[in-house]
């Protein structure tokens, strides 16, 4: 039995990095100009179209979580509609971590929810498709000693890395003072040099 999950769990993780390497390449056959640096808000929601799709479908196809002992018209869509609330309520709790960790309010507001949206993929929605709503799972999983199978090890191994990879992928950007995208910082640098400030 385990073997068989551990097989499962392989086989959905390498169709989910799978579908984010599908949505670099196949979006540019379709998209004119599409390129992940130019056009990075157009792939971002792709891939967090593509990641969301391939978690429904296998945790549909693999259901690792049997136990569902309600299965009225009423209950899933209630309970459809709770994982849409969970999500959205990531996405702007993300938005929120962002900008108090010093992303721009106002000016850059798009992109830094597209980067909540992503960063909501990759840890809310594989926890919605493996326990649904329910947040006492949740906290029980990431508490310390909560997990139970070999899924929700994986659940907890994938969103904590999420967590950890998005907080040390913000160290290389001052590395990129003299990049188009940093002509506000340089000006005001440049009037700091101009007009300089009394010691």
């Amino acid at each position: 039995m385990k073997d068989t999950d551990i097989k499962k769990l392989l086989y959905t993780h390498l169709l989910c990095i799978f579908s984010i390497i599908l949505s670099i390449f196949i979006p540019s056959f379709f998209l004119e100009n599409f390129s992940i640096l130019e056009t990075h808000l157009t792939w971002l929601c792709i891939c967090s179209v593509s990641v969301t799709a391939v978690n429904l479908v296998l945790y549909l196809v693999v259901k690792p979580n049997v136990s569902s002992k309600r299965s009225s018209l009423s209950y899933k869509v209630t309970r459809f509609l709770k994982c849409c609330i969970y999500f959205l309520t990531s996405c702007f709790f993300f938005h929120v971590i962002f900008v108090l960790y010093g992303a721009p309010l106002i000016e850059l507001a798009l992109e830094t929810f597209s980067l909540a949206v992503i960063l909501s993929t990759f840890t809310t929605i594989p926890c919605l498709c493996l326990l649904g709503p329910n947040f006492k799972a949740w906290l029980r999983i990431f508490s310390r000693n909560g997990v139970t199978s070999i899924w929700e090890n994986s659940l907890q191994i994938t969103t904590i890395s999420s967590f950890v990879g998005i907080w040390l992928g913000a160290f290389p950007i001052p590395l990129d003072w003299g990049r188009p995208w940093q002509v506000g910082f340089n000006s005001l640098k440049q009037q700091s040099k101009c007009f300089p400030l009394p010691h």
